[in-house]
This record gives structure tokens, sequence and C-alpha cells, in this order.
């Protein structure tokens, strides 16, 4: 049986997000909640906590590049084709402040082949905070094998 001819698009990102949230210690861990995935997008939410903020007492990049590049993670392997990044940028616009909820909307502009670019925006409310573009690249393996969609 074929797993994108039995699934919608969207169902099948959902599907491959599940099977993704499994095995992500690190998003879970920071406590990153998807709150939609798509064909080709996903929208991630995280709150800045306590360790997360620097000594400027505003969100450490590091954390809102990790929120970024996990939306990305899972708007590029949605599609049931286990994909990682090849290369990613970030620009920092405004800071975010400690108990900001941060959400990321990944969207996916071009796939072609194995590569793929993604733009990810990080709003906390109605301020954009940083804009992020990450190239993916597919690699071997599938994240829902054929014998578990029935």
């Amino acid at each position: 049986m074929n797993v994108k001819a039995t699934l919608s698009p969207d169902d099948l990102a959902r599907a491959c997000a599940d099977a993704m949230w499994k095995e992500d210690d690190a998003s879970s861990g920071l406590g990153m909640e998807i709150l939609s995935v798509k064909a080709g997008e996903a929208t991630l939410a995280m709150t800045i906590q306590p360790q997360m903020v620097n000594g400027q007492r505003i969100a450490h990049g590091g954390f809102i590049f990790t929120l970024a590049d996990s939306a990305f993670a899972f708007a590029c392997n949605s599609r049931n084709e286990r994909a990682v990044a090849a290369h990613c940028q970030i620009s920092f616009i405004r800071p975010a402040k400690l108990g900001d909820r941060l959400v990321a909307v990944a969207r996916e502009i071009s796939r072609n082949g194995r590569s793929g670019i993604y733009d990810v925006r990080v709003s906390a409310g109605d301020e954009v905070i940083a804009e992020f573009r990450g190239h993916s690249r597919t690699i071997a393996g599938n994240w829902l094998p054929d014998s578990e969609v029935k």
C-alpha cells in the first residue's frame, strides 16, 4: 500500500509530525508545542522561561533559533521523506522577553528534487521577533512505513 495514496497531504503531514515528535526530545524538552502541521507548513509555539534569558535579560537568540529550526523541521519532513537542515540563517528583529509566548510559522517556498527552501517567521503576539530561512536536504528513509498506514 502506498502511504501517499491513502492519506490526504495534510493527514500525512500530521502523521509524520506525530512520528517525529515521539523522537524529538529537544523540542519537547524546551516546552515547545505543535499548533498545526500541513503539507509544507508547520506552526510551533514556546514560552520564554527564566533559563532562556541571557545577561541582557532578553531571550537568548539560540532559543529563538531553535524554535524556528524546529518549525522548519516539521514543515520539511511533512511529506514522509526524512529531511535535514543543509543551511539556515536568522535575522533577529526585536528582542523576546521572559514570559513571551513565541509562535514560529514555517512555510515551504521551494521544493525541487532533494532540496527545499522554507521561511519561518517567529512572532510574539503581533510583533515579529525574527525571520529564519532554512534549506533542507532529503535523506534516506521515511517517517511512516507502508505497513503502519491502513
